[in-house]
């Protein structure tokens, strides 16, 4: 709350005699004087100062919960990597297969691919740069940004510090690298910039991936129909596949935690068969595909097709797709959950399927175009077909939910319009679902799938936007190595030499498809990233201009002294985003409406960069001097994981945490006024230096003016409870500064304007009943 965590409660200070006010006593505390002063960063900007950091710890899971994640993560991550193998082999293979010994080229570099990428870099490396528990592109720029003050917006605060989950190692004096790193991104305003944005593109990325995911996955299962039958156009799976498209989306609305239990048993089904099908392949055609392992094929298969085989790593990578999932969907089971269902299941599977397949293809390479379902046993084709369709489906569900938990972090960290979300679980924190996202990942999905009709050009789509996700992950990862991890240089350039090289390559690959379809995740990135960058700008820019223009101390003093200003019965929350001082709106408040509640309370709603804030620690409040005004200041900290609009009513919990405040001010008034005693008046400078501590244990202490001072302080609070709670609010207006140029007026009037506009507000995210919403206009010239 308003004091350090660390000051540890030893015993109670008696008053000399018992007091009439029913409060019960002040708890005393053992405190050093270099503890009782504080900064006020609720005053001063905070960004001037240095945090102090310890150790970060977690709760570990149960095994038992850690058993039952696994089995849902299942159904949620994997879908996507798991359906894979309906279309690898014929996006490498386009022109058909030229030389047997191919097949065992790309197999090795499947096998290769899959074990560098999904298995070792994002099971053993990546899924360790979680923010408390969740993955993903931001909560990577969150981590950075807790370590760095590489943040954009100017609201931090040095209590910030104090919140255990904040808390990360500093640096040691081995190792100075990672003070140079932090130090360099802290003074370049461009790698501030840059980071930014490529968080952005990250996130709208894997947004993109929601869209492809779902079209791909159900059109190659879909198109089975053709393989049994010739009277199926691809008119007819076209719209096959749009039904079923409807019908995914529109089960998203029960939440993560149904749709893994229900999905899981079946993906359990489609990786038992597909590796199945793949041994029983694997013994009737030719088990000599095993060679596969020796990395040389992948040479010989670069040295006989050249630029060919480079195109094809196009194709190759769809191996992967779905990757980020275990990443982005993080927040929604556990690392260890996430390793033991890949490690256990999915890895194995998808290696014997995609072996299987090669031996099939040894004996039958003109069967390219429709590997899969040509290698299934003719006894087992419908049921594994059945299997297929609702194994594409949940594919989807992988990458809609990771879209899910990295737009709730954007939208958190204020690079994101205000959109609902709907958490999903009471068990599991981090299962979200957002109906305004969801209704246009569902439009944009069926619109690609109308518009493309096929596979090809999906897949090329989907190559471009599944490895640039990837590289940018790496990139992002490996500042966490180097500043937060500090592990040693060399493991750094060898992580950047074998998988930064490998991603490189095909992304390059990819790349190269750009005009065959290729553009379209880069377009849907753009257009993301503008709307994105759009509200963050516009966001930053109302937050400097409060910051510019928030009222001092001594005008609020001038404001109540005013004889135009009267003070009515009521508890009025006044809600902003400025951390530092008052905002301007209540100058223009209080000169519109000469009338201030008898308590008044300004209240701003912080999003932290970390995933979750402890409920004990969420509340910091300041007083607005004198006392006698009964305002408070009180920032109220949230992570972007936490949920806003909790079920008992905020301004209950408020009053509450308020008279907690009240009470332990009281308690360090009495405290601070003993030290002084005790040190003839002053705060003694040798007790700081020496590490001392004032002791007041057993000691009878005079404190009752302290006590009815605070009795009577809660008794105004409650009178003012119960004459009721207005919520103010700002109904900011921003409009382009006069003399602004034409690209800042469009920005500003027209783009930002109509995105808010169309959005939810403010009182509807954060809950607030109408019946008791003031909105107060003012006009912000930016």
């Amino acid at each position: 709350m308003s004091k350090s965590d660390d000051a540890e409660v030893v015993n109670t200070i008696q008053p000399v005699e018992e007091s009439s006010t029913a409060q019960p006593p002040l708890q005393g505390k053992k405190l050093s004087w270099n503890k009782l002063r504080r900064y006020d960063s609720l005053d001063i900007e905070s960004n001037k100062f240095e945090s102090t950091h310890g150790n970060r710890t977690q709760q570990a899971a149960g095994w038992s919960v850690i058993l039952h994640l696994a089995f849902q993560s299942i159904g949620v991550v994997y879908g996507d990597i798991g359906t894979s193998p309906l279309y690898v082999y014929s996006s490498t293979f386009t022109d058909g297969i030229k030389h047997n010994d191919d097949i065992l080229g790309v197999l090795s570099l499947i096998i290769y691919t899959i074990t560098l990428i999904p298995l070792i870099k994002y099971v053993f490396i990546v899924l360790r740069a979680n923010d408390n528990g969740d993955g993903g592109t931001f909560a990577l720029y969150s981590l950075i940004c807790r370590y760095a003050k590489v943040g954009l917006i100017p609201s931090r605060q040095v209590e910030d510090a104090d919140i255990s989950n904040f808390q990360l190692e500093l640096p040691n004096n081995r190792v100075k690298r990672a003070s140079r790193v932090k130090s360099s991104l802290e003074k370049s305003r461009f790698a501030k910039y840059f980071l930014l944005i490529a968080s952005m593109l990250g996130t709208s990325m894997v947004i993109g991936d929601g869209v492809l995911t779902p079209s791909i996955s159900v059109l190659s299962a879909v198109s089975g129909l053709k393989e049994a039958t010739s009277s199926i156009t691809e008119g007819k799976i076209v719209w096959i596949s749009v039904a079923i498209l409807v019908l995914l989306f529109s089960f998203q609305r029960f939440g993560t935690d149904k749709v893994g239990y229900t999905f899981a048993p079946i993906i359990s089904i489609w990786f038992l068969m597909i590796s199945g099908i793949g041994v029983y392949n694997f013994i009737k055609f030719d088990p000599t595909v095993i060679k596969a392992l020796n990395p040389q094929y992948i040479v010989e298969y670069f040295k006989r097709n050249k630029k060919d085989a480079w195109i094809s790593l196009g194709g190759a990578v769809l191996a992967i797709t779905g990757t980020e999932a275990m990443f982005a969907d993080l927040g929604h089971f556990s690392v260890r959950s996430i390793q033991i269902s890949m490690c256990g299941i999915t890895y194995p599977s998808l290696i014997l399927a995609y072996i299987g397949q090669a031996s099939f293809l040894r004996k039958n390479s003109d069967m390219v175009a429709s590997t899969f379902y040509k290698s299934i046993p003719h006894g087992i084709y419908w049921p594994m077909f059945v299997v297929a369709v609702m194994a594409a489906i949940i594919a989807s569900q992988a990458m809609i939910s990771g879209a899910f938990s990295i737009i709730q972090q954007s939208l958190a960290l204020g690079c994101f319009p205000r959109v609902k979300v709907v958490h999903t679980s009471a068990k599991y924190e981090g299962q979200v679902y957002i109906p305004e996202v969801n209704y246009i990942l569902m439009l944009a999905c069926v619109a690609v799938t109308v518009a493309f009709k096929t596979t090809t050009k999906i897949g090329n789509a989907y190559g471009i936007a599944v490895v640039f996700v990837m590289t940018l992950t790496s990139a992002l990862v490996i500042l966490v190595m180097i500043m937060i991890w500090k592990i040693n240089i060399l493991l750094v350039i060898l992580y950047i030499l074998i998988i930064g090289s490998v991603e490189l390559l095909y992304l390059s690959s990819v790349l190269y498809k750009f005009d065959e379809g290729g553009y379209l995740p880069l377009a849907f990135a753009v257009f993301l990233m503008v709307i994105m960058f759009i509200w963050n700008d516009v966001y930053r820019r109302k937050y400097y201009y409060e910051l510019d223009h928030k009222v001092s101390p001594a005008e609020v003093k001038e404001i109540i002294d005013s004889a135009n200003v009267c003070r009515i019965p009521g508890f009025a929350i006044f809600y902003s985003e400025l951390v530092q001082g008052i905002p301007p709106i209540f100058k223009h408040y209080a000169e519109n409406v000469p009338a201030l509640h008898s308590v008044l309370v300004f209240v701003s709603i912080k999003s932290l960069p970390m995933s979750k804030v402890p409920v004990e620690e969420r509340f910091l409040f300041r007083r607005v001097q004198p006392n006698e005004l009964n305002m408070f200041r009180c920032v109220v900290r949230y992570g972007y994981t936490d949920m806003q609009n909790e079920q008992e009513p905020f301004e209950r919990i408020l009053v509450e945490r308020l008279k907690e405040f009240i009470r332990d001010d009281s308690l360090y008034s009495a405290v601070v006024q003993n030290v002084e005693e005790k040190n003839g008046g002053e705060g003694s400078d040798d007790e700081t230096a020496n590490g001392e501590y004032v002791n007041i244990e057993g000691k009878k202490v005079n404190n009752e003016r302290q006590i009815e001072a605070m009795g009577r302080e809660i008794d105004v609070l409650d009178r003012a409870w119960g004459a009721g709670v207005v919520h103010l609010m700002g109904e900011n207006e921003v409009i382009a500064a006069k003399g602004a140029n034409i690209g800042k007026k469009v920005v500003i009037d027209y783009a930002f304007n109509f995105i808010r506009r169309n959005l939810r507000q403010t009182e509807k995210v954060f809950d607030i009943p109408h019946q008791r919403l003031l909105k107060v206009g003012m006009t912000y010239e930016l």
